[in-house]
């Protein structure tokens, strides 16, 4: 059987990619401003009240309208999705699987046209939005394949005289809310992977990003989904969101975004409702605040590289970015040294240009949050590059690097979720890993070293669900690096693992006396 990879990055610097992606950015462009509707058991409604999708590096550029889901309509979406169920949840593994395989096939023959929204809608340039494109592709073939794994369950003994088989079943109705970072990779994935464990979802992606979603929505049922197996209800978090998370036909919630959203889901999931005859499981990852080490027999030159890519790669967005830098006083300014420099000589711009490295946050809210806490950081450290930004056209704020930090700072304990790293001193290996596991989080982490010694200790002590050593904290490939956290990063469900599609199941034992 052929061995799955993954789907590979697009190389740019091969003219004939480079004009295809052109030409698919000149596409999108012509598919602009248009409407899309809530999508319910099959049915398209359009609503009164909108969702205005904007192109963060140019404000002026509207990318589409989405049509907001009522209270009234996420209960109609809910009824959809429980009655789809009762046939869903009987249909052969495999062919919900094939599903999805067809689903992946025609994502990776328009992924460069996908790509295009993400960078018109969420400003990525174009490598983060081709790696955004085929992380999709991967979680899509990834979930397809372990269905095929886990279909049958898993062996049990079975005594003389007794036949014991033990397998899994779906859960029932899950609400889907996915973030704006990876407004496709997550969001397909958290998607599918529900659906192919046999559960039908109600999608509500990040308010920023929802033309991508609506667009996926579209080639799902092209792919053959079932009508009110997939209901997309765009809306408001305060008045659709809490009303999904607490119906009581919600069988799970499978959630994407901050720490704050994400510890709110939780508590309300936790009620019991009345009519509700289960405990609703929650699935969430919730953001990190992640350091790269560097310990003092380390490669600077791979440490500052690590250091200034992990932290800035899509303008810091990412809950896996690496916004601390701990570094060994030995070696303490050499490395700032670097890093500085070649933050220097990234490119801040429009993502639509093939050679931008940064585009814009992703709107004006992030903007003012990221900008306040370059405020903060002026008075706790010392500003050593960028602390600039310009909202006048879009939302860029130049890569920012802070030194001197104390390692109990706000810069160095709070997620700011945009281009901005702070840089700590530490004395010795102890105080390296002290620091490193000082934060309320356990997302990720890398160490730089060249000592095998503190290699494996790191391996034991350094408290994150994604441990890198000697390379960037970002970037997780499906089925390779399964992704997830500890503490208030979330559940620890690791994404792209092979255990993630059991979060969506539910295990059965049957026992018969022969």
């Amino acid at each position: 059987m052929l061995t799955y990879t993954h789907e590979p990055f697009t190389n740019f610097l091969d003219e004939k990619n480079k004009k295809a992606f052109q030409d698919s950015l000149s596409y999108v462009q012509s598919q602009l401003g248009k409407d899309y509707p809530v999508v319910i058991g099959g049915e398209e409604i359009t609503t009164d009240k909108k969702i205005v999708s904007i192109n963060p590096a140019n404000k002026e550029e509207v990318i589409g309208t989405v049509s907001m889901a009522s209270k009234e309509l996420a209960e109609k979406a809910m009824q959809s999705a429980l009655s789809t169920f009762e046939t869903w949840k009987n249909w052969k593994p495999e062919h919900r699987a094939n599903i999805l395989f067809r689903a992946a096939a025609i994502l990776r023959r328009r992924k460069h046209e996908f790509s295009s929204y993400l960078v018109k809608e969420a400003g990525k340039p174009w490598r983060e939005a081709d790696a955004d494109t085929a992380e999709a592709i991967d979680f899509i073939e990834y979930y397809g394949r372990q269905m095929m794994k886990i279909k049958e369950g898993m062996p049990v003994q079975s005594r003389v005289g007794e036949f014991n088989q033990f397998h899994y079943i779906p859960l029932g109705v899950g609400i889907i809310i996915s973030p704006f970072n990876f407004p496709l990779a997550i969001m397909a994935g958290t998607t599918v992977a529900a659906i192919v464990s046999g559960n039908t979802v109600l999608l509500k992606p990040a308010n920023s990003t929802p033309i991508v979603a609506a667009k996926f929505v579209e080639l799902m049922h092209e792919a053959g989904l079932p009508q009110g197996v997939l209901n997309f209800v765009p809306g408001s978090g305060a008045e659709i969101g809490d009303y999904l998370v607490d119906h009581p036909k919600t069988r799970f919630v499978s959630f994407t975004g901050s720490r704050e959203v994400g510890c709110r889901i939780n508590e309300r999931a936790a009620k019991v409702q009345p009519g509700q005859i289960w405990l609703k499981r929650v699935i969430a990852e919730m953001g990190g605040k992640d350091t790269v080490v560097v310990d003092k027999d380390a490669d600077l030159d791979l440490a500052a590289s690590s250091i200034v890519y992990s932290a800035f790669g899509f303008s810091g967005q990412k809950c896996s970015a690496g916004s601390r830098a701990v570094v060994h006083q030995d070696v303490y300014d050499e490395v700032l040294e670097k890093a500085a420099a070649l933050t220097k000589t990234l490119s801040l711009g429009n993502p639509e240009e093939a050679d931008t490295y940064m585009g814009p946050v992703i709107d004006e809210k992030s903007f003012k949050k990221i900008m306040s806490y370059i405020e903060i950081g002026k008075q706790e450290g010392k500003l050593v590059t960028g602390g600039e930004g310009d909202d006048s056209k879009g939302y860029f704020i130049k890569p920012t690097i802070f030194a001197d930090l104390d390692e109990k700072s706000r810069l160095m304990q709070e997620e700011i979720f945009g281009p901005v790293v702070a840089f700590c001193k530490a004395r010795d290996f102890d105080h390296l890993m002290e620091i490193a596991n000082n934060t309320d989080y356990g997302l990720t982490g890398a160490l730089i070293s060249n000592n095998r010694e503190h290699i494996e200790r790191a391996r034991q002590e350094f408290h994150v669900g994604n441990l890198y050593f000697n390379r960037v904290c970002t970037g997780a490939i499906v089925g390779y690096q399964p992704f997830g956290g500890f503490n208030m990063s979330g559940t620890d469900s690791k994404a792209g693992g092979p255990d993630y599609l059991l979060l969506h199941m539910q295990a059965k034992t049957t026992s018969e006396m022969l």
